[in-house]
C-alpha cells in the first residue's frame, strides 16, 4: 500500500503508475477526487467490480458509477444523445455524474442490469493521471456503505484493507458527493456539489 503518511500532493509518477499496475491485476485503488475520495477498481473487470461491492458491503443492485479521463473515453463505453454529449463537454470534468445510456460490453455488475451508467470525469490532477493511464475506473466513495465519506486519508474506515494502493493527496475540496443528473430526463437523482450549475444548464438548454 502505497500511502503519504505527509498528506501532501501525490506528484511522483511512480504512485500512479503503481496504482494503475494494481487496477489492471483487478485490485482496488483508493484515490483523490474535487468531493471525496473514491475507490477504483477496473470498470470493465465484472471480477474487480465485483470486489468493490465486497469492500463496501454494497447491495448488488445499485449501480456504480464509472470515472473516465475524458468525453472522448466516455464515448467507448456510453450512447450519449447529442444534448447528453454537449452537457458533458460544458460541464465536465467536474462534481457531476451524468446517467446515460451504456453499451453493452461493460458489466452488468456495475450497474446491475441497469441499461444506463452514470458516467463521471473528475477535475482533480491525481484522479485524471490514473485515469488517463488506464481509462475507466469505478467511481464510488470510499468508504464502508452506511460510514460517513473521507476528504482525508485519515478519516478512511477499514475499505483501506481491501486498497492494494492508496493514493494520499491531502484533503480534497469537499465533503459533498457529486451531483447525478439524467440530462435526458431533466432530472437530479441527487443534489451535490455544482448542483445549481446543473440546474440552471437544464433550465436554459
Amino acid at each position: 500500500m502505497s500511502d503519504d503518511s505527509d498528506a501532501g500532493d501525490v506528484t511522483d509518477a511512480d504512485d500512479i503508475d503503481d496504482a494503475a499496475a494494481a487496477i489492471r491485476n483487478g485490485e482496488l485503488v483508493v484515490y483523490p477526487t474535487e468531493t471525496v475520495y473514491g475507490l477504483a477498481a477496473d470498470a470493465t473487470d465484472p471480477d474487480a467490480v465485483a470486489r468493490v461491492f465486497e469492500a463496501k458491503g454494497r447491495a448488488r443492485d445499485k449501480p456504480v458509477s464509472m470515472a473516465v479521463p475524458d468525453v472522448g473515453t466516455a464515448l467507448a463505453y456510453t450512447c450519449p444523445s447529442e444534448r447528453e454529449q454537449r452537457f458533458m463537454r460544458e460541464l465536465l470534468p467536474g462534481p457531476v455524474t451524468v446517467v446515460v445510456d451504456r453499451w453493452e460490453a461493460l458489466p452488468d455488475a456495475l450497474t446491475g442490469g441497469d441499461p444506463k451508467v452514470g458516467i463521471r470525469i473528475p477535475d482533480h490532477p491525481v484522479a485524471l493521471a490514473l485515469l488517463e493511464a488506464v481509462g475507466a475506473v469505478t467511481a464510488t466513495s470510499a468508504n464502508i456503505s452506511g460510514n460517513p465519506s473521507a476528504t482525508r486519508t485519515e478519516e478512511l474506515d477499514e475499505i483501506t484493507e481491501a486498497a492494494a494502493v492508496v493514493l494520499d493527496a491531502g484533503e480534497t475540496g469537499g465533503g459533498t458527493g457529486s451531483t447525478v443528473v439524467d440530462v435526458e430526463a431533466g432530472t437530479i437523482h441527487r443534489r451535490g456539489a455544482n448542483a445549481d450549475a446543473v440546474e440552471a444548464w437544464l433550465r436554459e438548454e
